[in-house]
């Protein structure tokens, strides 16, 4: 169970806000990621959030592991917790508008709580964050990121995840699936479009000795638009009204990974999966009610 950190308290309810806009050249690059084109209706795949409103911190100002650094200044928007390692560990998202090319967008972000604890690899802190992306002024996308952070692995640590083993992934069990190989490639596109410059999804050195990896960390948003295009080449395009992921274990670079997708009750269940069964990435949407 987590505990609320009163250490940190300060940093409850700091807010930062940022704009851009969503032009024609950034919805080529990102269908073109994804080796599709732009929509013609200037309505974009649910998913464009991930590169709009992205970092911006001077090169001088990254850590060692690419992230800005944090400190304990006004300016710090995250809070200096002493643990070096951080992973996105969740998001639950609600669309509430398409988002289309032409938009100006404005986001502000909120940190919504700060809790620790003790897990079986050390201690570990959980920062809520809110984000409410507006675009011509109307609300669009709503939200709340879980980022992780944990200590260091010690140097001789077992890499993970661990190799692939004799199970596979049954692709009778779901009603869509999808299986794609991610590239060094696709992951470069990826982190340049969402100026993400965390090591594990480009440096492997890094990735293999400084944090254990056994290569290089396909990035859990790209797994979470893999997921959503799955939906929208069933469901339409748009057509979700909520969707939350969580990162299980990590996806490797060069190794196939499954899509998939069910119908759960009211909910849609989705997931990826490693060759071997190994679930990655776990999900859920909702579409509105009818």
């Amino acid at each position: 169970m987590s505990e609320q950190s009163g250490q940190w308290d300060g940093w409850i309810g700091r807010e930062m806000e940022a704009h851009d806009a969503l032009d024609a050249a950034l919805a080529r690059r990102w269908a073109g990621l994804f080796d599709r084109t732009a929509p013609a209706s200037g309505n974009m795949p649910q998913g464009i959030h991930f590169c709009l409103c992205t970092p911006e911190a001077p090169t001088k100002d990254l850590g060692a592991d690419g992230h800005p650094q944090r400190d304990d200044s006004p300016d710090s928007f995250f809070p200096p917790i002493p643990l070096p390692r951080r992973m996105w560990a969740s998001s639950s998202i609600n669309f509430d508008a398409p988002l289309s090319i032409g938009a100006k967008i404005e986001r502000t972000s909120r940190i919504a709580s700060i809790s620790e604890k003790d897990g079986k690899s050390g201690k570990l802190a959980f920062v809520d964050v809110d984000h409410i992306t507006l675009a011509d002024g109307a609300e669009a996308v709503r939200e709340r990121q879980t980022l992780v952070y944990r200590d260091a692995a010690p140097g001789d640590a077992p890499l993970a995840p661990p190799p692939p083993a004799n199970g596979h992934f049954d692709a009778a069990n779901w009603d869509a699936t999808a299986t794609i190989e991610p590239t060094e490639t696709l992951l470069f596109r990826f982190s340049a479009l969402t100026f993400n410059t965390h090591r594990i999804h480009y440096d492997l050195p890094y990735a293999l000795e400084e944090e254990r990896y056994r290569g290089l960390v396909v990035h859990g948003p790209l797994m979470a638009s893999l997921l959503l295009q799955l939906a929208a080449g069933t469901l339409g395009q748009n057509h979700l009204s909520e969707f939350t992921f969580r990162a299980v274990s990590p996806a490797i670079v060069g190794e196939k990974l499954h899509l998939a997708m069910r119908k759960a009750g009211e909910k849609l269940e989705l997931g990826t999966f490693a060759s071997d069964g190994r679930q990655c990435v776990k999900a859920t949407a909702r579409v509105p009610a009818s």
